[in-house]
């Protein structure tokens, strides 16, 4: 009886979904035909001549902001630019570019890449492509002149930096592929360490190399896998990855869709490289997607420490699926679950508040799970650290030299007087230097906003407003004065975090990416806590131990 009464509940849910289903379908068909009429009756009696392939796109763009971020149309001329997302692959002369003033600046050229070959340096001005002034131009356009297919060439006019006259060099493009793994080494004692900064093809590959270079010729106790402001990519990257430390037929993620075949497992597929070494990730409020899919696991399967700050929670998958006349579109098709059971999705992008913004899922809407050896985990809101520790804050001195390029500008200085500096993890900023940056930026006239000094000139226009300036107008400027001389001094208030941005951003000039990265690691507060605890075996142990789910 119980079976009979088990087996029509499934017949009514299975014939309320097909009838819900085709419900919409209709719905779907009808506002179809609305939208058609609507183009149709413009196009005939508007008094103006419309513009079908703009409002189309307006029309497109407005209905998918209503879903979530991930799900896009990206039409047939935005292909280029779409696939070299995806891919990580473009045809170009291999660096970084900004804005500053009237001219586009080369900001950091990639190690062995065209831009790096031909002379150029950080802080460049990119004068002319091909005979065309840059003069005025966005970062974007000349982004897109300056890239090619492979084997072309093109002249560009550069003036370096603490040049006065202009050079011209030809350069020949090439396939630029933005590294996976920009730095692996041993620091600590005894501990490896990898940065993963994307989930592109080869990723996973690139990983294991680094870790089995580390293993086989460094003898390491204990490794670290840097995932901060990795923002995710490939999925089936992001399994081969957690196989280098978990056996192979271990389910690391599982996607649950409207349709069946977005219902899937996604096992480890090889042989485990290493399953005891003690492993440790870091995570911040940037990591996100197959980011979270493998520190995630590693949390659930009990396979490492996860330290850092809670994650971004993107729980969602996208395919990416052709629409008519050459164009795609990529749309979210399922929620992915890690091996506990949980979906770490931390928005409902269809509960919006008045504002229209939408809403994190709350902490008491959240649902209890336990990883493999029954520590409690959480669904929603991301991935929680086992341990969590406070993200750098800069001071607003610091951000305001960095955001108005006086410590990129004095790297530029630096690097003018300096043929060579020691490797990134020894390299220091002496006392004299950072007295040279001091004179260097007040020479310049360096000066920032804070609070304080909007709450000074919101004084003063209260004051003239309310009649009260003439009195209070000489203990006005005693404020400001006094502030002005405070705001002198934040550079010595603030100097150790101002000595770490001129050193990674000079070791940078030197050694490129991979210097950048290694010095990075200097004096970083989440490094330091994960060689401490994976060079404590019981410290280890005992963060995968527990608190655990009660046996009944």
């Amino acid at each position: 009886m119980k079976k009979n009464i088990l087996l029509l509940g499934l017949i009514f849910l299975t014939l309320a979904g097909v009838k819900a289903q085709d419900s919409n379908n209709f719905k779907v068909a009808k506002s179809i035909e609305i939208f058609s009429g609507v183009m149709n009756q413009l196009n005939l009696n508007y008094v103006d001549t419309i513009k079908p392939v703009k409002l189309t796109q307006t029309a497109i763009e407005d209905m998918l902001a209503k879903m979530d971020p991930y799900t896009v149309y990206v039409p047939a001329k935005n292909m280029a630019d779409f696939n070299l997302m995806l891919s990580g692959i473009y045809g170009g002369i291999g660096a970084m570019i900004q804005k500053q003033g009237d001219w586009v600046v080369i900001t950091e050229p990639y190690k062995g890449f065209p831009a790096q070959k031909a002379g150029m340096k950080a802080g460049d001005k990119i004068i002319a492509i091909n005979g065309k002034s840059a003069k005025g131009l966005s970062s974007l356009a000349v982004s897109k002149l300056l890239k090619g297919d492979p084997g072309s060439s093109l002249k560009m006019t550069i003036r370096h930096y603490g040049a006065s006259n202009d050079t011209t060099l030809e350069v020949t493009r090439q396939q630029i592929k933005i590294p996976n793994v920009p730095f692996y080494g041993v620091i600590g004692k005894n501990i490896g360490y990898i940065r993963l900064n994307q989930f592109n093809p080869n990723a996973a590959n690139d990983v294991r190399n680094a870790f089995t270079d580390l293993k086989e010729n460094h003898d390491i106790k204990g490794v670290i896998l840097d995932l901060r402001s990795n923002g995710g990519g490939l999925l089936n990257e992001a399994v081969k990855i957690a196989n280098i430390f978990v056996k192979k037929g271990q389910t690391i993620v599982t996607t649950k869709g409207k349709i069946p075949s977005s219902d899937r497992d996604y096992k480890t597929p090889g042989p485990v490289l290493d399953r005891k070494i003690p492993l440790a990730i870091l995570v911040n409020g940037n990591t996100a997607s197959a980011s979270e899919i493998v520190s995630g696991s590693m949390q659930d399967l009990d396979r490492g420490v996860i330290i850092g700050q809670r994650t971004f929670g993107k729980g969602l998958v996208q395919n990416t699926v052709p629409i008519p006349y050459g164009g795609k579109l990529k749309i979210t098709i399922a929620k992915y679950y890690i091996p506990s059971g949980r979906c770490i999705q931390a928005i409902d992008y269809f509960d919006r508040g008045k504002n229209g913004r939408p809403k994190r899922v709350p902490d008491s809407l959240t649902h209890l799970f336990h990883t493999a050896d029954g520590r409690p985990v959480r669904d929603g809101g991301g991935i929680k650290p086992d341990i969590v520790m406070k993200p750098q804050e800069f001071s607003q001195v610091s951000a305001d030299l960095y955001a108005q390029n006086y410590i990129f500008d004095f790297a530029n200085e630096f690097c003018l007087h300096h043929k060579s500096i020691a490797p990134p993890l020894q390299f220091r900023i002496s006392d004299s230097t950072f007295q040279q940056f001091k004179k260097f930026v007040l020479d310049k006239g360096f000066s920032y906003k804070t609070e304080t000094g909007a709450l000074i000139k919101r004084l003063e226009q209260s004051a003239q407003r309310e009649n009260y300036l003439k009195a209070l107008q000489p203990t006005i400027d005693s404020l400001q004065k006094e502030l002005e001389t405070e705001k002198k001094r934040d550079l010595d208030k603030h100097k150790n975090e101002i000595k770490e941005m001129l050193r990674v951003e000079i070791a940078t000039r030197y050694y490129y990416e991979w210097g950048k990265t290694a010095s990075s690691l200097i004096n970083d507060n989440e490094i330091a806590k994960a060689i401490d605890i994976l060079s404590n075996k019981e410290k280890y142990n005992a963060i995968l131990g527990g608190p655990k789910k009660k046996k009944k």
